[in-house]
């Protein structure tokens, strides 16, 4: 990732040249390129149809991203991504910049006032909560600038676009895959502990509805027992302490129903040290992490939600070079709608498809997309489960 500036912790920033006119949205003409939602692959070729909005559009693209703690993704491929899919699409490094917020919301605020202080005239923001969101994107509405909620919706926000994977079919891949590893690990009476992302991330409420639906109904039947839900959160190391002490108390706990890999990482550190065998104890996950994937092949996790990153920063760099141009993007590019629970207002979509990804699917995705390298995937102790599940590291 290299670009004129970059902050550490994964905060990255570009110098920008100053361009302070602001597009107006227009019907786009027959000039207009279009592009489609199904365009979008790993080699980014289809960016490069968009040049001639770059050519003709104003000021600069600032994208915002939240954290490095609820998930290694926003480093290693979000930013990286957004980057690449922006110089495909015709910008130069001067014409945009890609910031971390690092969980503040204070710093998220004021990275979004800077960007506009400096020219942009989009945005794209990661909100890490809505309280946050709903202040860049006033501010953004006050300075006729537009902005797309990125990965996450801001619920009561006045965003022009959404841009995300499907978050219910996430979580209902979530269940889907738990009740398959029940079944894989003969786990005869499940005794399970639902955990959840932080409340004050819409996607963790979308999670949630997904997999809920999945697993309620093994509950109300008697099959599987619901023995306690912890509270919400996306920090790692507090989801631990709440497992630990749910387990403490009640120790016939033997499976998890975890939202992503980053808080099932040091849960399932913790159940190697009570010597838990594998395949005995099935957890569940999301984003396709390094680690996720390694717990995914040594039988301690169930399987990950696969999100092509590449496919989600693709989607919003279309969409900012079509509103940064002063173009309405093609239906064939928004595809669908999400609801603003807390406006009741329908929000343009583009929302991709998630994957569940197990050993037996992993070399024909991740590895196959070189989303996670199988050299890195396959060092040490993993080689062998590598080996067994057809990768070759």
């Amino acid at each position: 990732m290299s670009m004129k500036k970059v902050t550490t912790l994964g905060g990255l920033a570009a110098t920008l040249a100053v361009g302070l006119t602001v597009p107006t949205l227009a019907a786009a003409g027959a000039s207009t390129p279009s592009i489609s939602v199904s365009s979008f692959n790993n080699s980014f070729s289809a960016m490069k149809t968009l040049k001639p909005l770059a050519a003709e559009g104003k000021g600069k693209v600032a994208a915002i991203l939240p954290d490095t703690v609820s998930s290694t993704r926003y480093v290693e491929f979000d930013a990286p991504d957004i980057q690449k899919a922006l110089i495909a699409g015709g910008l130069s490094t001067s014409d945009f910049t890609i910031q971390n917020a690092l969980g503040s919301d204070a710093t998220q605020l004021t990275d979004a006032e800077t960007a506009i202080t400096n020219g942009a005239t989009v945005l794209m923001v990661d909100p890490l909560d809505s309280g946050v969101g709903t202040s860049i994107e006033s501010y953004a509405k006050s300075h006729g600038v537009a902005v797309i909620d990125y990965d996450r919706l801001t619920l009561g926000g006045s965003r022009a676009y959404y841009v995300s994977f499907n978050n219910v079919a996430v979580g209902t891949l979530i269940g889907q895959g738990f009740r398959s590893c029940v079944t894989a690990w003969h786990v005869k009476k499940p005794q399970v502990v639902v955990m959840h992302g932080a409340a004050t991330d819409n996607n963790a409420t979308l999670f949630a509805q997904g997999y809920d639906a999945v697993i309620q109904p093994f509950f109300k039947t008697g099959k599987w027992t619901d023995v306690t839900q912890t509270a919400d959160t996306w920090d790692p190391p507090t989801a631990e302490t709440e497992f630990q002490e749910a387990y403490t108390a009640h120790p016939n706990i033997n499976s998890a129903v975890i939202p992503n890999d980053e808080s099932a990482a040091p849960i399932i550190t913790y159940l190697q040290s009570l010597h838990i065998a594998p395949k005995t104890f099935p957890t569940t996950g999301q984003d396709a992490t390094l680690t996720g994937l390694q717990n995914v092949l040594s039988g301690y996790q169930c399987g990950t939600v696969y999100k092509p990153i590449y496919l989600e920063a693709q989607a919003a760099s279309a969409l900012a070079l079509y509103l940064r141009a002063g173009k309405t993007p093609p239906k064939s590019l928004v595809n669908g709608k999400t609801e603003d629970a807390t406006t009741s207002v329908s929000v343009p979509s583009v929302l991709e498809t998630p994957e569940w990804v197990t050993p037996s699917n992993m070399n024909a995705t991740v590895v196959k997309d070189n989303f996670v390298p199988a050299a890195q995937l396959c060092a040490g102790q993993y080689a062998s489960d590598c080996t067994a599940a057809g990768i070759k590291g």
